[in-house]
């Protein structure tokens, strides 16, 4: 698989570049930095045979890595491995010498040195950098297999892992493609996801994308059935009322006065269809976000419209608060009141009573309280919700709040129902 490749040459790449780094730091750096101590160690050794060498130098026993110089009375005597160590005469080297202790270059070779004085004599000892050169090369040779098969273990477990998360994506990728497929199965002998990571958490979200389409797709289905029935059935009284006033069969004035009804009816459904579908292309524009309406605008003249509808019906309406400015346009607002309204006029019993106070609206019936099982349900449209009525006032009433930014919530009271904006 081409990703596969990709992404296994991309993290090869990667372990190759952090090997390089660690290389380095190991190889170069350190010597450098672990220089210092050598150095030290050179001194202290260079140091210790300065106390117990004596002025004839062939009488002491001499550290072959070490060559000596002894001055007494004006007279220099040197050690016979002075040659072997550096290719200087002794009063050349006495030039060289600058402090009690240190190094000079010569020849492309490093030489240390340290010295002791006393009241009769000048000692010297010097040695060359072949300590710090051993030292450099021991360190190389102990960590350097360490470093390859550092590097064996991480090619092969970046191998197996990179394999592993290269499956994770292909099986991510399948369920992306297979999205509307309800029989598809990840094609794998075990689970690649039982890790706590990203790529789990992203294949569940896709798990949850491809259940919420399917519920989606079932709803619509469902929504389309209700919908074709409820427009069904105005057209089929329509039809029926026709082929009676052309029969003789039922009076014309009569006749005209149903379909006239059911004309009505249809009317209003075909107006909330077009609402509710406005909803979805107003959201993108930002007109109506920065427009405000006085609601004290809105309520008494619907109040005062099903009024009509209802008159055994007690509308009260109570504005207790100041804060009646509301965002949002008066056609968002009146499609709100009328269409909670509108639901009203069908359940309450002998009260209807509105409240604004704290900018919050209360809209309360004395209905029957509405079943704990389809709470849920009453905003979706085409959803069966109260005494299994369908519709598309209360969606619409949810969908525009949302828009404007408001919440509404459905509250069972002792005696009734209440709507609660804010």
């Amino acid at each position: 698989m081409k990703l596969k490749h990709n992404l296994y040459r991309q993290i090869i790449t990667i372990v190759l570049i952090m090997f390089a780094i660690i290389y380095v730091s190991v190889a170069i750096i350190l010597p450098k930095v672990l220089a210092p101590i050598y150095e030290k160690n050179i001194y202290l050794n260079l140091k210790t045979p300065l106390n117990v060498i004596q002025h004839n130098l062939s009488d002491n026993e001499i550290d072959d890595d070490i060559a000596y110089i002894y001055i007494k009375n004006g007279t220099l005597e040197k050690s016979n491995n002075l040659e072997s160590i550096i290719d200087l005469k002794a009063e050349q080297i006495l030039e060289k010498i600058k402090d009690n202790y240190g190094k000079f270059t010569y020849h492309g070779k490093t030489y240390y040195y340290n010295t002791k004085t006393d009241t009769y004599s000048y000692k010297v000892a010097i040695t060359n950098d072949n300590y710090v050169k051993e030292m450099k090369s021991d360190i190389w040779k102990s960590l350097f297999p360490i470093l390859i098969i550092t590097l064996l273990f991480m090619l092969i477990v970046v191998a197996i892992w990179s394999q592993v998360l290269a499956e994770k994506i292909k099986i991510l990728k399948d369920k992306v493609d297979n999205l509307d497929n309800e029989n598809y199965s990840p094609k794998t002998p075990f689970n690649p996801f039982r890790a706590e990571d990203e790529l789990k958490v992203l294949s569940e979200a896709i798990d949850k994308m491809k259940m919420t389409l399917k519920t989606q797709d079932e709803y619509k289905n469902q929504m389309y059935q209700n919908i074709s029935h409820d427009f069904k059935t105005p057209l089929t009284v329509i039809k029926s009322y026709i082929e009676a006033i052309e029969d003789g069969v039922e009076n014309e004035k009569d006749g005209l006065k149903v379909i006239k009804q059911e004309i009505k009816k249809l009317e209003i459904k075909v107006h909330s269809l077009l609402y509710l579908n406005k909803l979805t292309y107003i959201k993108d524009m930002d007109a109506y976000k920065n427009e405000t309406i006085n609601i004290v605008d809105i309520l008494p003249p619907a109040v005062q419209k099903f009024k009509l509808t209802r008159p055994d019906v007690k509308w009260e309406l109570n504005i207790a608060d100041k804060k009646t400015i509301f965002k949002g346009t008066e056609d968002m607002w009146e499609a709100i009141i009328d269409n909670i309204l509108s639901n009203f006029i069908r359940y309450a019993k002998e009260n209807v009573k509105i409240t604004v106070r704290g900018h919050k609206i209360t809209l309360f019936n004395d209905g029957e309280a509405i079943d704990e099982a389809i709470f849920n349900d009453i905003f979706t449209p085409y959803k069966k919700g109260i005494k299994g009525e369908f519709g598309l006032g209360l969606s619409i009433v949810k969908k525009t709040l949302s828009l404007l930014g408001y919440e509404i919530s459905v509250k069972n009271e002792k005696n009734g129902i209440s709507f609660i904006i804010k």
